[in-house]
């Protein structure tokens, strides 16, 4: 008998446990038992091949129509060419060589049916392109086969495989444990079963892999997808109830400290938002234990000026705050930007206000050692840096508060290293993000953290209009984008210009996905900046910015277009975030198609900053109706980030969503989706939250607990245990 725990080396043959694990991770008889069918076909069922991608390894059920031997060309001898087809319209062929080709000439003959697995290749282009497959594997659905009894239920299961594993290896292999599978004790409370209806954990996972009917997979996936729901909202409220039994040193409000001068001193009225949010802040900062707090908030809602006053009441309570950004162009435009508003407050000394330091990896050395000694002696009360404030060198006298800006492009292992800079206690902690989250994912991927949203936008932010400028059919819209764009500027206005990459493409940075061999490389920063110069945009003043700069130059680049010195900046992502020049009002997003919903929605909001009519052009050469180009039409349908971010997060890995990419593992979520899923993630929660205030040890909930320790001994579930 085997136990879920036993390495599949032990319950399979050693040639099949090494290749499960080499190619599709599988270590474990719970990792195959959990390596779930991602559909099914009925044995009369033919499959149609529209989705098919070359050079992805796949499997395809078909009926053979024709089989035909065809001469070689440069040498003697033929070879086995077969068409099959789905029943629609597709058609894919198989080519076989050699000894195979007799094997497979005496058993694809007109009219069988059966499925194959192979790399895909394709021939010709447009209506003449072919599918092939070379050398593929099959199995037969023929009664007349030994083994057919394996075929005689309705459905048959369709596995996730690679090279050298099969579908059909993978089902025979899950027989094997199935046949000699120990009796499971269930994980989850009788009680909590039957009010849900749920089947029993050994029932759902026969009926996974062996179904009778429909019914069966219905009824196996719904236990399946809510013990992943259930396991991952119960260790997100054990952190959450563990984080509150920490110690951290209460940081109240001051009636008479900076806060209040800051707060007389602003040259505009809070939101109502951002006051309800900064109470909210204000009241965690005095508990003697962390806050753990997300804030997000669409771009331009005001987020800084709420973490600002956060960071002023720690100071005010003797603490220090650090602003962790995730690139030096962000980290100098928040040290600008907090200096700024703080005003003389920020010179501290005899003025009662305090020092805001900078810390990047890119300063000189003195003014690294000067920083350095302001962090820890207390002298500068707020410190904006980057990955350069994680060093072991760096020190706090009193780290009190740490807000992490656009948290998600830290990993786990950078933000756990400034917590411990907190020295014996826990520093509180203010996480950010300007892309907003639907209200389940929230709830799935920061359960652990208290959620507030700024949805109100500060007076002053005009409306920004969005056009998809369709450049390879219609070129003139392309030459009446560069018009506007240089009629904007003619009333004193400036304008960003977006590329993909820098110009080089190795080593290159951005958002690209992989080009096929159809597509040209995507536009870049230095390439569409000289064209520009020397064309349309003849006569305006053009500066670059990408990562590549040094640091220097990035900072006087961008120093230039705050100041108005510069008329048009081409650039990277690099402004992605946090880059703010009231002045600019035109964004034009070169290769649009390229980058994702999210960061389409982030960088339109560097425009439209200052009470100026903000206009973004997503210029892109996709035909109209492809998934590309519905994404950008949607990008330019609303300015409702929430709705976007669904939108994008149905286009996404959930493993992405869930910052497992992070630490390098995949997700262990197999059938559960955050948006389709949101009322199983809902109840899920409600029943992790009575389970746990009746037993939060789950002392006696043995296999339940067994099971959480499970997923977080796997280094997939790192990340839940330091963000």
């Amino acid at each position: 008998m085997t136990s879920f725990d036993e390495p599949l080396t032990k319950a399979l043959d050693p040639k099949t446990a090494k290749l499960l694990e080499s190619v599709l991770d599988l270590r474990t008889v719970g990792d195959l038992l959990r390596h779930y069918p991602r559909r099914y076909a009925e044995r009369g069922e033919l499959t149609d091949f529209e989705d098919l991608q070359a050079d992805e390894h796949a499997t395809v059920v078909g009926e053979v129509t024709r089989a035909m031997r065809r001469p070689m060309r440069n040498k003697g001898g033929t070879w086995l060419e077969v068409e099959i087809v789905d029943g629609r319209r597709g058609k894919i062929y198989l080519s076989f060589f050699g000894r195979a080709s007799h094997i497979a000439e005496t058993r694809l003959r007109p009219g069988v049916r059966g499925m194959f697995a192979g790399k895909v290749g394709a021939f010709g282009q447009g209506d003449k392109r072919r599918w092939q497959l070379s050398h593929p594997e099959f199995e037969m659905f023929d009664e007349s086969q030994e083994g057919a009894e394996r075929f005689a239920a309705a459905l048959v299961p369709i596995y996730p495989a690679g090279k050298d594993v099969t579908p059909w290896a993978i089902r025979r292999a899950l027989g094997v444990l199935l046949d000699t599978l120990e009796p499971l004790e269930d994980p989850l409370p009788a009680d909590l079963r039957s009010r849900r209806e749920l089947p029993g954990l050994a029932e759902a996972l026969t009926a996974v892999h062996r179904p009778r009917d429909h019914a069966d997979v219905s009824r196996a996936r719904k236990r399946l997808k809510y013990d992943e729901a259930f396991l991952l909202q119960a260790v997100l409220l054990q952190r959450r109830a563990a984080a509150a039994s920490w110690p951290a040193a209460p940081r109240p409000a001051r009636a008479d400290g900076l806060l209040a001068d800051f707060d007389a001193r602003l040259p505009f009225q809070l939101t109502e938002g951002q006051r309800s949010v900064g109470e909210e802040i204000a009241a965690d900062l005095a508990l003697a234990h962390p806050m753990h707090r997300l804030l997000q908030g669409e771009v331009g809602a005001g987020k800084t000026v709420v973490a600002l006053r956060a960071m002023l009441q720690v100071v005010d309570a003797g603490g220090q705050a650090v602003l962790l950004a995730p690139t030096e162009v962000l980290a100098q435009q928040h040290h600008r930007s907090i200096t700024a508003m703080l005003g003389d407050l920020a010179t501290g000394g005899m003025f009662g206000g305090t020092a805001v330091a900078l810390l990047t990896g890119s300063l000189g050395a003195a003014a690294r050692r000067t920083a350095m000694l302001d962090a820890a002696s207390g002298a500068a009360g707020i410190v904006v840096g980057t990955h350069a404030v994680l060093q072991e060198r760096v020190q706090f006298a009193d780290l009190g508060l740490v807000v992490v800006d656009e948290q998600h492009r830290f990993g786990v292992e950078q933000r756990d290293a400034l917590r411990e800079k907190a020295g014996g206690g826990r520093p509180h902690v203010l996480v950010m993000t300007a892309t907003p989250i639907p209200r389940t994912v929230a709830m799935t991927v920061f359960g652990d953290l208290t959620v507030s949203t700024l949805s109100q936008l500060p007076s002053g932010r005009a409306p920004i209009t969005t056009h998809v400028v369709p450049a390879a059919e219609k070129p003139h819209f392309l030459d009446r984008a560069w018009s506007r764009l240089r009629e904007e500027v003619e009333l004193g206005r400036q304008a960003y210009i977006v590329c993909p990459r820098i110009g080089d493409l190795e080593g290159d940075e951005g958002d690209l996905s992989k080009d096929d061999d159809e597509r040209r490389p995507p536009l870049a920063v230095l390439d569409v900046a000289e064209t520009l110069s020397q064309g349309p945009l003849h006569g305006l003043r053009t500066a670059v910015l990408h990562g590549k700069l040094p640091p220097e130059e990035k900072d006087a680049v961008m120093r230039a277009f705050s100041r108005g010195e510069t008329d048009v900046l081409v650039a990277t992502t690099v402004i992605e975030v946090g880059v703010d020049v009231p002045n600019s009002s035109v964004m034009v997003i070169m290769d649009a198609d390229r980058f994702g919903v999210s960061q389409l929605h982030q960088l339109r909001g560097r425009v439209g900053r200052g009470g100026l009519p903000g206009l973004c052009l997503l210029v892109t050469d996709a035909p109209g109706g492809t998934p590309a180009r519905q994404r950008l039409d949607a990008v330019a349908a609303t300015l409702d980030g929430f709705e976007l971010s669904r939108v994008d997060l149905e286009q996404r890995r959930e493993g992405d969503v869930l910052g497992v990419a992070q630490s390098g593992r995949r997700s262990s979520l197999k059938l559960l989706q955050l948006l389709r899923d949101e009322e199983v993630i809902h109840s899920a929660r409600l029943d992790a939250e009575g389970v746990l205030e009746s037993d939060p040890e789950l002392s006696g909930h043995p296999m339940l607990r067994m099971e959480i320790d499970r997923l977080l001994a796997d280094e997939r579930a790192e990340y839940l245990e330091k963000t």
